[in-house]
């Protein structure tokens, strides 16, 4: 049977501008032509679990616009369900500016749009459809009061909560969130803005999953780019290097990864074999330009594990 993950998320149409550096203040410099491309961290995740052999709902919201007409027809054409995600009449749809530099990195500026009302009524909806998954995943791109009560539903009903801990907005980071799901994962930016811990390292890291553990987390996998993830919790601890590639456009890199994780979670997979499958799924992301279109297949997975374990 396959897994079943339910996404409580953001949908956004990414604008994507590649420029050969970032401009210093008040200077203007030229970037390549600008491109669309779908994104938003809960629609990237659910394409990734869709594409990762996951069975995917997704509960969100779309303006009733252009891009929300796209953004939901992208979502079906990948084989996610969108039953639950909502058509806003009044607000249009969230919208993220990414300006691509040329090794790759990005810098990201995202409009909530529909997002920012995502609350009850999707709650109430999320409730309903916990019953029917194994996992439910979300991204820190809707409401904080949203996250908590999707997260305290999983947990009444005994349903795995997994949280990538992005955007850390002050908001979030006061809300006391490590303690609300089952496993927190944060980047290393993430990761310094809940603990007050600057990580660099799979050392600094360690301390920082330490810290978060003190306040509530019951697994705690951080994110470290180029050098993998770590992870630690009650079964254990794990630093997994990352599979070394050539970035073309590092957008949603750790959407992969989360939502990889999330689909290894709800397979029954021992979180280091996870972590490590979680890896590859991130550094291939890394191959293409844009969001989505850069989440990999199952079968892209299995190919790199193959290739560079044997």
């Amino acid at each position: 049977m396959a897994p079943r993950v339910l996404v409580v998320g953001s949908i956004n149409m990414d604008l994507i501008v590649r420029c050969a550096r970032l401009p210093a203040r008040g200077e203007t410099i030229h970037g390549d032509a600008l491109r669309t491309a779908p994104g938003g961290k809960g629609a990237n995740q659910a394409v990734s679990c869709s594409r990762l052999g996951a069975r995917t709902l997704m509960v969100g919201r779309v303006g009733d616009d252009e891009f929300g007409a796209k953004l939901r027809a992208g979502l079906v054409a990948e084989g996610v369900n969108v039953d639950s995600v909502r058509v806003d009449q009044e607000v249009p749809s969230g919208t993220a500016l990414i300006l691509l530099e040329q090794d790759g990195q990005n810098r990201i500026i995202v409009m909530k749009g529909a997002n920012a009302g995502i609350g009850e009524e999707e709650v109430a909806v999320a409730q309903e459809l916990l019953a029917g998954v194994d996992v439910v995943l979300m991204p820190l791109e809707v409401p904080v009061d949203t996250v908590r009560a999707v997260a305290a539903a999983a947990r009444a009903q005994g349903v795995c909560s997994v949280l990538d801990a992005g955007p850390a907005t002050p908001e979030a980071v006061a809300a006391g969130l490590p303690a609300a799901v089952d496993v927190f994962s944060p980047n290393q930016i993430e990761a310094e803005a809940f603990t007050g811990i600057r990580v660099r390292d799979a050392t600094d890291a360690r301390q920082a999953a330490r810290r978060l553990i003190e306040m509530g987390a019951r697994d705690v996998v951080i994110k470290l780019g180029d050098q993998g993830a770590y992870w630690l919790g009650e079964g254990g601890e794990r630093h997994a290097p990352a599979f070394s590639v050539d970035p073309v456009d590092t957008t949603a890199a750790g959407d992969a990864f989360t939502a990889s994780l999330a689909v290894s979670i709800a397979q029954g997979t021992e979180m280091p074999e996870a972590l490590h499958r979680a890896n590859a799924a991130g550094a291939l992301a890394c191959l293409k330009l844009g969001a989505q279109p850069s989440m990999p297949t199952a079968e892209a997975v299995e190919g790199l594990l193959q290739e560079r374990t044997g």
